[in-house]
């Protein structure tokens, strides 16, 4: 197996840590006004105002250069929150959420980003490695719940995680209905509630209601 990294994945620094900021802000840029199908490296190139060579040898594809702006995009979001209880720690997931799905600049960015891995094998990947990053970042808080017995021991984290998020991208996506902070908690109180009841208890997992704090 080859020791290259995928274009764009090298982590950089000095001057290449600007080059690369610049491009994948130029990129945001590109797909929150035209979408995926728009993408060309040469428009990037020079909305970022660095050399269309730099570009192609650095991400190769638009497909290279939309994995890495995802990569950033996650390890950029905010930390987890951590309140104590499960129904505050899940309420603090969806309002961050909610706020980034409604921000002008990051709900569009988004919406391009997912309509791109419906049509694309590779953006398809790359979204999927941003949620799991971004959901491993949170399920600790599912995880201490049960240690507090405020859930089954078994409960699958990354799933309660997933849960409270889903209601929040149906409305930007289906439904166009609300997408403020009642509708985040009620997304995690609904979460929350079914978790407690162990409608996420892994297959082959004890639902044991483990101790109490």
């Amino acid at each position: 197996m080859s020791g290259e990294a995928e274009p764009g994945t090298v982590r950089p620094g000095g001057r290449t840590a600007r080059v690369r900021e610049a491009v994948l802000r130029a990129a945001e840029d590109a797909l929150t006004e035209q979408g995926f199908t728009g993408l060309d490296l040469a428009d990037i190139a020079r909305r970022a105002d660095v050399g269309k060579t730099t570009v192609y040898r650095r991400w190769g594809t638009v497909t290279g250069l939309v994995a890495d702006l995802l990569l950033d995009m996650a390890e950029q979001s905010a930390p987890r929150t951590e309140t104590g209880s499960l129904i505050g720690d899940l309420k603090a997931n969806a309002r961050l959420v909610q706020r980034t799905l409604t921000d002008p600049r990051q709900g569009p960015l988004f919406k391009a980003l997912i309509a791109a891995a419906t049509g694309d094998a590779k953006t398809a990947a790359a979204l999927q490695r941003f949620y799991d990053i971004r959901v491993g970042e949170w399920a600790p808080c599912v995880r201490q719940a049960v240690e507090r017995g405020e859930v089954p021991e078994g409960t699958d984290a990354h799933e309660v995680v997933r849960a409270v998020s889903a209601p929040l991208y149906y409305h930007l996506l289906i439904s166009g209905g609300p997408l403020d902070e009642a509708t985040a908690d009620r997304a995690a109180e609904a979460t929350a509630i079914a978790a407690r009841a162990g409608a996420y208890v892994r297959d082959g997992a004890e639902p044991a209601t483990g101790r109490r704090a």
